[in-house]
């Protein structure tokens, strides 16, 4: 599926969701062009591998830099995606605490402790990342949809078996 993305203007305390190749990055526009955001080693790293440094990062800094540098030409858009499912805090309250985090390094965990986890903690108070829980249900489904097929493959197996006896 193709999401064409639209780069409209951001607001203080909006947050930034930027096409990465097999995933999401998020920032958190502070004003001015900036933007802060969780930075892993592949946000920072110029080589093919960034997702897969992404896996294996246990630590990540807080990063405070010129939007146009963090989308490095990829597709971005605003998306405050829980505003209205979540209470959201004040752009002062958003803005104060994102500052106070730049510069330190912090736990990491691409499936508990990622950039969306970090923004959306810093919007509502809430750490949450839609992409891990689609990622597992997808998971899930796919394993459901493995253990349902060997079921249908088995049942027309025996079916047949059946038929092949009853000729016989």
């Amino acid at each position: 599926m193709l999401i064409l993305l639209q780069q409209e203007e951001p607001k203080p305390g909006d947050l930034i969701e930027i096409s990465r190749f097999g995933y999401w990055h998020w920032a958190l526009y502070v004003g001015y062009g900036h933007v802060i955001h969780l930075a892993p080693p592949s946000e920072f790293a110029e080589t093919g591998f960034s997702s897969l440094m992404s896996v294996v990062a246990d630590r990540a800094m807080v990063r405070k830099e010129p939007l146009w540098a963090v989308v490095k030409g990829d597709d971005y858009r605003v998306n405050n995606k829980h505003d209205g499912k979540l209470p959201q805090r004040t752009v002062h309250q958003i803005i104060q605490e994102a500052e106070s985090l730049v510069g330190k390094t912090m736990p990491y965990s691409v499936t508990s402790k990622n950039c969306e986890h970090f923004v959306t903690k810093l919007r509502y108070g809430v750490a949450r990342s839609d992409q891990v829980r689609d990622a597992m249900v997808a998971g899930a489904v796919g394993i459901v949809g493995v253990g349902a097929l060997v079921a249908v493959a088995t049942f027309i197996g025996t079916l047949l078996s059946d038929n092949k006896q009853e000729d016989e």
